[in-house]
């Protein structure tokens, strides 16, 4: 997959007008590794605190990398001892188990400050399945939630999206990871958030045909737009007339 023009860490001029208070940034990194887009959420996590920036929707694909949240399982995380060198592992601080990232999945990180009502974290997280929810409605796959297991669910029982949020001074980040055209047998090297790797499912697998991953970021934006109430726009970007 080609990757979008790289931003660097300091991505964020200082010189960009001021948006309005219910704008937010679309940030599309393309393929990017896991550790360098942690960090960058970390940084704007900070500037959106001290009112630097905007509301941003991160959208990225990563490298085969596992994580690991920070709920203690009842049972080991990695089913084998042994991982394939090119799966990294990352200990992280959203919640929920392990998980895994990689080509053909679309990750979400939304940085939203929350204020007034909606500072209710149930709430985000049930605002965010319905969101990729209405999602794969508009692919024709029929998914919904499922009783004591956040994520998104197929009807018959197979797991479609994961969630596992962090939320820093009510500035949230880490977010959704939705299987398009993922290659589900990374899965079964972990116990993803306590289940076998088995119960994963994707988009592509649900339609029997392939999914573009750029028409499910439209659908993914849309929707966003219109469960939190934000307006995107694309980030300016380091050499935009603006920066």
């Amino acid at each position: 997959m080609k990757a979008t023009a790289r931003y660097p860490s300091s991505l964020i001029s200082e010189r960009l007008p001021r948006p309005s208070r219910r704008e937010a940034w679309l940030l599309d990194l393309g393929l990017r590794d896991y550790k360098e887009t942690w960090e960058l959420q970390k940084e704007l996590v900070a500037r959106r605190i001290r009112g630097e920036v905007p509301d941003i929707l991160v959208l990225v694909e990563h490298p085969h990398v596992i994580t690991l949240g920070r709920k203690r399982p009842s049972q080991p995380p990695l089913r084998t001892p042994t991982l394939p060198p090119d799966v990294r592992v990352y200990e992280v601080e959203r919640g929920g188990e392990a998980t895994y990232h990689g080509p053909g999945q679309l990750v979400g990180y939304p940085l939203l400050k929350l204020e007034g009502e909606e500072r209710d974290l149930h709430r985000y997280l049930r605002e965010l399945e319905e969101l990729l929810i209405a999602v794969l409605g508009d692919f024709g796959i029929e998914a919904g939630r499922r009783a004591g297991a956040t994520g998104v669910w197929t009807p018959r029982g197979k797991k479609i999206a994961s969630l596992g949020v962090a939320v820093r001074r009510w500035v949230t980040y880490h977010g959704f990871a939705l299987n398009v055209s993922t290659d589900l047998s990374y899965f079964r090297l972990i116990s993803p958030c306590g289940f076998d790797g088995s119960v994963m499912t994707s988009m592509e697998r649900e339609r029997g045909r392939p999914v573009a991953l750029e028409a499910v970021k439209e659908r993914v934006c849309a929707h966003f737009e219109r469960r939190f109430g934000r307006a995107l726009r694309p980030h300016p970007g380091p050499d935009s007339d603006s920066a």
